[in-house]
């Protein structure tokens, strides 16, 4: 693999938009995701790599489910070029993804075809909080405060 590739950083988020200064705005980020119950769908999440070095490159991304026997997402390759000694971003937005199952989500930036870098998105159900009824007095209909 190219010395004149890094991988800066890989955030998971619910959107990107860019900007009219080409800077990038990324809404919800996701260290993890807690959802209400499994399978869950979303119906949007992006992938942002912020590369540094330079050439030009195929990158794919892809979501593996925990244990790693297969992808739930898989992108198409697009080209990417890191001009010398500055930085590219690249977005991958998927939608529609079902997480089937709990667990540590395997998200897998390749470059040339070749497994580069990746990165656990853990998938969290939420553990559901009990709603505690307003307590009435038996001879009532008045709330006790």
């Amino acid at each position: 693999m190219s010395t004149n590739l890094n991988l800066r950083h890989t955030i998971v988020c619910e959107d990107v938009r860019i900007e009219i200064t080409r800077n990038l705005s990324l809404m919800g980020v996701l260290h993890l995701l807690h959802v209400p119950q499994t399978p869950v769908t979303l119906f949007k999440i992006a992938i942002v790599n912020h590369w540094r070095g330079s050439g030009r490159y195929r990158t794919q991304v892809q979501i593996l489910t925990p244990d790693r026997s297969r992808s739930i997402v898989v992108s198409q390759a697009s080209s990417i070029e890191v001009p010398e000694d500055g930085g590219a971003d690249n977005v991958t937005v998927f939608t529609n993804v079902t997480f089937p199952e709990p667990g540590h989500y395997v998200v897998q930036t390749l470059i040339d075809s070749t497994l580069f870098a990746e990165t656990l998105l853990p998938v969290v159900v939420a553990q559901q909080q009990p709603t505690v009824p307003a307590s009435f007095d038996a001879g009532s209909d008045d709330m006790i405060n």
